[in-house]
């Protein structure tokens, strides 16, 4: 028995003594590693530091705006990733040196088998525990390295995108070597990422010809081709046999035709691009990568198309007779190549910054890229002025005719050689960003411009076809309804305001927010009640892109009120039955109303906070009361004429001993235009607070009143029958009321009578009253009846006197 009990005392200590060498083998291990790496990391510190440095990055990242900062938290961030792949690395001889030491204990042994001792176990539990530590410890500095990556990544595009607004970046000139340096060295990571982009398209090109996919490849690219190269000749050949046909004569064909050249060339170039792209979309296997491109570059497409187009239906070389803007022919076959040159130039490089933003690439390719774009656009925009300005001067030395251009084209035209000449300079001294805004910014303003531009024309000439008698609708609605012709003009005219104002709403809005994603009616109507109760005013930042803003809606709102004004005086109020003092108030009260919105609405394009304009009006406040007593009191005595309209243009009124007809009532002063053609600017508080006897207000009518003398012997009766046949027979005096004789005076000087007629206008008295005494004077010699003379008094001295004052003498 005590044999047996012996047995694991004696298997204990075997094991002890077996165990010895191994535990003295695993010191000298653990001596080598010691001597091998002799500064151990202390990751348990380390690892806390690394992760604050990159929360405080990405805490600094959200609140980046410059250029400068955003390159110093990237250096930040790559610096970062360095650091903990350096820990990663310091941290990996630790954990081998406890694997090993793990591999000389050996595992444990099984249950039922020998025993170990308990300082064995517990340096196997340790070595265990230090293992799952340093692991644990090298994916957490793993995982801050791939974030700190990521940040760089995320930086780099923040940097790309904040290089779109911060124009005033100096990043290189266009001819220094760093601008070309992507071309002629490009970077290592930018050349990985465009070579993996291709080899995905690789690998998508190829299994699009894979066997199961072969034949639907083969269709889409067969249908792409034909629809791009041809669709457009062919949509033109029954369009020109339907247009003569279908549509009545006038202006609507060429607008229409216009209108049907842009859509197609937009259409079919754009359905082309969406069928080779749907070639990779369809395939199940496609990268995202691959996907996002054909998307952007579907929208690509269809924005060069729309410019391409455009230019063609504008220049309209092949129907010269039907183009909308008076271009002579030589000079439309001149400009015929630039708008596809431009169209190409803006699908190339926006292909180049699509893939830019989609791969992440460097800074100095994007840059390439924004810069090469802008310096392509701005040779064609400042070539095509030129070569048109030599076209035309060599048309006038061969004694040929040229256009007639207008103010606004010859604006236009100086306008476009400007922009193109600042881009070239902001090019030239290093401003990329500056030149890529203004490029876009002149881009996107000529295809807003030269939509609104065919969209007027179409829009106008439309309703005028709807609603003129000669056409078939015109002649419908005039028998439908029972209107005459005046009716249909006037619905012609309205009609067309009302789309020309809708499109030039829309167009501003496009300017103003970059796309027209905001230009439906109710998105329209929720911007302009935001923009009245102050929302988006917040701050007075006022950026570059926010005085653009303000630029344009100044202009077009000026452009916009003077053609309203215009439409209002000359076109639509004179068919109407308002009078001409009534439409003059009019037109002036909405020119006072639409110049302070205008003013309003600038201002809040400029970013300005209402409340930051309370010192504008404490600074009115004290000029009212010191020396703008008398403008503002004449501004509110102007509003209450237009309102009231106790006077009107037109009336013919007399104000302290001034007699005229009122011409314009503006916002400070009225213009009274006397019978010598001189004007009397009376200020508008003497008209509201003095007596002003206005002759046309109540009654038109003016009045012929002339009073005679006549003897005492002459017969009344037959004096009255002369006067009243000399009124009726003038043909300015109205039978309604007839004109009367009254018996005014009976004295010792004669018999006084007042003959009365009644004329359309007191304007007219004066020449009628002359007319009248004419025709009176020689009725009254005709029938021997005289006027009564005036009496003198002659003194004479009897005879008797004279006789003895001449013997006396």
């Amino acid at each position: 028995m005590q044999k047996f009990l012996r047995m694991p005392l004696l298997l204990a200590l075997l094991s002890c003594l077996m165990m010895t060498p191994a535990l003295s083998q695993a010191d000298e291990a653990t001596g080598q590693s010691a001597a091998a790496q002799p500064v151990k990391v202390n990751a348990s510190t380390a690892l806390p530091a690394l992760q604050k440095r990159l929360d405080q990055l990405k805490q600094q990242v959200s609140a980046a705006k410059t250029d400068k900062k955003f390159t110093g938290l990237n250096d930040g961030a790559q610096k970062l990733a360095e650091d903990a792949d350096k820990l990663a690395v310091a941290l990996a001889p630790q954990l081998e040196e406890v694997q090993a030491q793990l591999d000389v204990l050996g595992p444990a042994p099984a249950a039922g088998t020998l025993t170990e001792t308990p300082q064995v176990i517990s340096q196997r539990n340790k070595l265990n525990n230090s293992k799952t530590l340093l692991t644990t410890q090298i994916e957490q500095t793993k995982g801050i390295a791939t974030g700190a990556r990521n940040l760089s990544s995320q930086i780099s595009g923040m940097r790309r995108d904040a290089l779109k607004t911060q124009i005033a970046l100096n990043t290189g000139s266009v001819l220094g070597g760093n601008f070309w340096s992507p071309l002629i060295t490009p970077n290592d990571d930018d050349a990985a990422r465009f070579d993996d982009f291709g080899s995905q398209v690789h690998d998508a090109w190829t299994q699009a010809w894979s066997e199961d996919w072969r034949a639907g490849t083969g269709i889409y690219l067969l249908l792409a081709l034909v629809i791009g190269l041809f669709g457009r000749k062919l949509l033109d050949r029954p369009m020109n046999w339907i247009l003569p046909r279908w549509l009545p004569h006038g202006r609507f064909r060429r607008s229409f035709l216009a209108c049907f050249t842009t859509l197609s060339t937009t259409f079919t170039l754009g359905i082309s691009v969406q069928l080779l792209c749907y070639i990779f979309t369809r395939l199940p296997d496609t990268s995202q990568w691959v996907n996002e491109f054909a998307e952007q570059l579907i929208e690509l497409t269809y924005f060069s198309a729309v410019i391409a187009g455009l230019g063609i239906a504008l220049l309209s070389n092949s129907h010269p007779s039907w183009r909308l803007p008076g271009i002579a022919d030589p000079l439309a076959k001149t400009l015929g190549s630039f708008p596809i040159l431009l169209a190409s130039f803006i699908f190339l490089f926006g292909i180049i910054e699509q893939l830019n933003n989609l791969v992440g690439a460097s800074i100095a390719a994007t840059l390439f890229g924004n810069g090469l774009a802008a310096l392509l656009v701005a040779l064609n925009c400042l070539i095509a002025p030129v070569r048109v300005n030599r076209m035309r001067r060599k048309m006038r030395a061969d004694g040929e005719q040229t256009e007639a251009r207008s103010t606004i084209a010859g604006l236009i035209h100086l306008l476009i050689s400007l922009t193109a000449f600042v881009i070239l300079i902001a090019l030239l001294i290093g401003y990329i960003p500056l030149a890529r805004f203004v490029t876009f910014e002149l881009l996107w303003i000529g295809l807003v411009v030269s939509s609104l531009y065919l969209l007027i024309h179409f829009w106008v000439d439309l309703c005028e076809s709807v609603f003129s008698d000669t056409t078939h609708s015109g002649k419908i609605l005039k028998s439908t309804l029972s209107v005459n012709d005046r009716h249909l003009s006037l619905a012609a005219t309205l009609f067309s305001a009302i789309g020309k104002t809708a499109l030039l709403l829309m167009a501003a809005v496009a300017l103003l927010n970059g796309t027209f994603g905001t230009t439906t009616p109710l998105e329209l109507l929720s911007k302009i009640v935001d923009m009245w109760g102050g929302k988006g005013l917040e701050s007075l930042n006022i950026i570059p892109a926010h005085a653009v803003n303000a630029v344009l809606c100044l202009v077009v709102g000026w452009y916009v009120l003077r053609s309203a004004k215009r439409w209002l005086d000359n076109d639509f109020l004179p068919k109407t039955m308002m009078d001409r003092g009534m439409r003059a108030s009019l037109v002036t009260l909405f020119t006072n109303v639409g110049y302070v919105l205008i003013i309003m609405l600038t201002l809040s394009s400029l970013g300005i906070e209402w409340n930051k304009l309370a010192w504008i009006v404490s600074a009115l406040s004290v000029g009212i009361g010191f020396g703008l007593q008398e403008i503002v009191k004449n501004f509110i005595s102007g509003l209450i004429l237009l309102t009231e309209r106790p006077v009107k243009v037109g009336d013919l009124i007399s104000i302290s001993g001034v007699e005229g007809d009122i011409r314009r009532i503006n916002v400070r002063a009225t213009e009274i235009q006397l019978s010598d053609k001189s004007t009397v600017i009376v200020p508008n508080s003497q008209l509201i607070s003095q007596n002003v006897r206005n002759a046309t207000m109540g009654n038109a009518q003016g009045v012929a009143t002339i009073v005679l003398t006549f003897p005492l012997d002459i017969d009344p009766e037959q004096v009255r029958t002369l006067l009243l046949d000399a009124y009726n027979l003038h043909e300015s005096i109205l039978e309604n009321p007839p004109p009367s004789v009254s018996f005014k005076e009976l004295g010792p000087t004669g018999i006084v009578l007042s003959v009365t007629g009644y004329v359309n206008s007191p304007r007219m008295v004066g020449g009628t009253r002359s007319d009248l005494l004419y025709e009176i004077l020689k009725m009254l010699r005709a029938a021997e009846i005289s006027l009564s003379q005036t009496q003198t008094m002659v003194l004479e001295q009897p005879l008797a006197k004279i006789a003895a004052a001449e013997d006396e003498s």
